[in-house]
């Protein structure tokens, strides 16, 4: 029987490297759906300015990775389903948010275990949160 090595990391938010890579992650991420056209449809739907989107994105991710719960205690629970219900949410904008999303990890030099892991827990949120069939 072989035992498996524990990581040597408690939680994703350890594992990315705190607050500062969490800040760098969320950054690039919006600047890459500024700068490429592959994401141009989620692009436009955040609106002209996207200070705000940055802060909440990094609040909740520091958060659902583990870390200090920023957004609960700013803003309450995230319910992120709820609160996207606004924005017409298909296979298309869920695929162009986590291509933006990998490519950010994949640029900013998440390790390839994390990626992977974030790959598949972001798909998973990412399709839940998908409220039209297109």
């Amino acid at each position: 029987m072989q035992i498996e090595e524990k990581s040597p990391f408690d939680t994703p938010f350890e594992w990315i490297g705190g607050e500062e890579r969490v800040r760098v992650l969320v950054e690039r991420f919006y600047d890459l759906m500024d700068l490429e056209p592959a994401y141009l449809d989620l692009r436009a739907a955040h609106g002209p300015d996207l200070a705000n989107a940055r802060e909440r994105l990094f609040m909740f991710l520091c958060g659902w990775l583990g870390g200090p719960d920023y957004y609960v205690e700013k803003h309450g629970h995230p319910r992120l389903r709820m609160r996207h219900m606004p924005f017409a949410i298909g296979i298309k904008e869920r695929d162009q948010w986590l291509a933006c999303m990998d490519q950010a990890m994949g640029e900013i030099d998440v390790p390839e275990g994390l990626r992977t892991r974030l790959k598949n827990s972001f798909f998973q949120t990412a399709d839940w949160m998908r409220n039209n069939g297109v």
